[in-house]
């Protein structure tokens, strides 16, 4: 199995922490990146200032309430851009918001998870998602695949 590069854009430092946590003790092939708002987010996609040399992700984990560009905005960036619109984009958020869920599935978000409040059972939320995205799903390589 191809290594996938994940990039999760989250601003909460314990769900850093625990996501990062998850990720390592996966047996699955991963490589993981960490921006912390939405405007890093869009820079490290588009390959700009500090991030130019970084990897196109396979797979984004994305938080909804972000300081600079919430994740409403980063996720209209990333599937209105042809560049950009084949990346899985996970939500990945305390809300549970009905507003925020449609108006993430209007903008083509792939899924939408709920962080669970207990420690374990966000670990195993983590586990979960990436044994489906990584383990069971069909990634597309890039924009142009086809």
């Amino acid at each position: 199995m191809k290594p996938v590069h994940i990039l999760l854009v989250e601003d909460n430092e314990g769900d850093i922490l625990l996501t990062t946590e998850a990720l390592e003790e996966s047996r699955l092939p991963n490589t993981l990146a960490v921006v912390r708002n939405g405007k890093d987010a869009l820079e490290y996609l588009h390959k700009r200032g500090p991030f130019a040399k970084e990897p196109t992700p396979g797979l984004v984990l994305l938080d909804v309430n972000l300081p600079l560009k919430n994740g409403h905005e980063v996720l209209e960036s990333i599937k209105k851009d042809p560049t950009l619109c084949h990346i899985p984009v996970v939500m990945l958020t305390t809300s549970s918001s009905e507003t925020d869920i449609n108006r993430s599935y209007r903008n083509h978000v792939n899924c939408y998870v709920t962080k669970p409040a207990e420690i374990g059972d966000f670990l195993q939320s983590i586990t979960k998602i990436e044994d489906f995205w990584l383990n069971m799903v069909a990634l597309p390589t890039h924009a142009n695949a086809g």
